[in-house]
């Protein structure tokens, strides 16, 4: 038995990245959440990495929360590329509820991979990951010294986030492609959701959107396109191999 669960969720590689450094220190075994279908009574210990989505939790991990045992003690590591607003007082919240034993919760600022509107430069992509390496292993620390950190029971924006989590869907039904797409299909087998098929030769995008965006950053034509804009702002992590995201690592 694997003692650590590294349980995680990502589009473009940033929390991937993270579970690997973890995993590169701590040992255990990186499960893709998504795919995972536990209770994590198998491990001693689990660590839950995964982005902030409008200040609260994506899809696949708000719904991991009542799938997960309530004696394994657990870990949050939560990225984010804007804001945190709250997003772990509302993550310990949910937590809570489901009867979770939540050790800690930490944050930690990655590349912004939201990029429909706007994305940063690359220096700052670079410093923001520099950073990141230092704030991971401090984390990896305070967890090899049993040191915990749950974060004040402070304001959250969980009107916004529910609000905004009801309409992602609509953010699929924007989502085309253009005369570039060579139907290699990436974009159908990597959707965490299965909300893009491929129907008599063409790709279509369903109304089951969970606005992660992986399809649109992974594309390997970057023939997808949102609202008929050809937006060039791609993201993938730099220290990440396309090929591992939504993978499990043993």
């Amino acid at each position: 038995m694997k003692n650590i669960g590294i349980l995680y969720f990502s589009s473009t590689g940033n929390n991937l990245y993270i579970a690997k450094k973890i995993k590169e220190v701590l040992g255990g075994e990186i499960k893709y959440i998504p795919k995972y279908h536990g209770d994590g009574l198998e491990y001693s210990a689990i660590f839950i990495v995964t982005p902030i989505y409008s200040f609260g939790l994506p899809v696949p991990v708000f719904e991991l929360l009542s799938k997960l045992n309530k004696k394994t003690g657990i870990f949050v590591i939560q990225s984010y590329g804007g804001m945190i607003c709250g997003a772990d007082s509302l993550f310990y919240k949910y937590a809570t509820e489901c009867g979770l034993n939540v050790k800690s919760i930490y944050t930690i600022k990655m590349p912004e991979n939201f990029t429909l509107v706007m994305s940063p430069p690359e220096f700052y992509k670079k410093a923001i990951l520099k950073s990141a390496d230092k704030r991971i292993g401090k984390i990896i620390e305070a967890f090899r010294k049993n040191e915990f950190y749950i974060p004040k029971n402070g304001h959250t924006k969980e009107e916004t986030y529910l609000k905004n989590k009801s309409n992602w869907h609509l953010i699929g039904e924007a989502f085309s492609v253009t005369d570039k797409c060579v139907k290699c299909q990436k974009c159908v087998s990597i959707c965490p959701v299965g909300n893009i098929k491929m129907n008599d030769g063409n790709i279509e995008f369903g109304n089951k959107c969970i606005a992660c965006l992986g399809c649109f950053h992974r594309c390997p034509q970057s023939a997808i396109i949102y609202k008929n804009k050809d937006n060039k702002k791609r993201y993938i992590n730099p220290n990440i191999n396309d090929a591992e995201i939504g993978k499990d690592i043993d």
